[in-house]
């Protein structure tokens, strides 16, 4: 399934509610658009670290950001609940591409179109050499339940 048929909650098997902060917004009165990036960075790595067993303060592998990705079609600002959306696009033999969408908070019966929505790419790496390494077993099968 691709990000484009992915728009409403329905196509995201992990969804977590996010709260606004009145640092998010920006002069304009809107999240600002990096802040997108920290919302996903932060959706990504709780899962891996509470599903996956993923250690980043001593584990051999870390996931290293290679490519990131966002879309915005409405603006939501401080003090919002959103919610992020989050599945596997795909899943590679060192790398594995999320999709994600950020909602405003309402519904739970997959309606409410994405009022952005994006991706990000993770190559897992030795700590010490920093070379690609095969997606570690735990994370490979935390990742499996995430795809559509």
């Amino acid at each position: 399934m691709s990000l484009g048929q992915k728009e409403t909650r329905d196509g995201f098997p992990h969804l977590v509610d996010v709260e606004t902060r009145w640092a998010d917004n920006d002069i304009y009165g809107h999240i600002n658009n990096a802040t997108y990036y920290a919302y996903f960075d932060t959706v990504v790595n709780d899962y891996l670290i509470e599903r996956g067993g993923l250690d980043i303060v001593a584990g051999p592998v870390i996931g290293v950001a290679v490519e990131t990705m966002c879309r915005f079609r409405e603006s939501v600002a401080y003090p919002e609940t959103i919610e992020i959306g989050l599945s596997v696009g795909k899943l590679g033999n060192s790398s594995v591409r999320y999709d994600l969408a950020v909602f405003r908070k309402g519904p739970a019966d997959g309606t409410g179109l994405a009022v952005a929505s994006g991706h990000f790419v993770h190559v897992f790496v030795d700590r010490a050499s920093n070379k690609p390494v095969p997606v570690p077993a735990a994370i490979r099968a935390a990742l499996e339940h995430l795809k559509i």
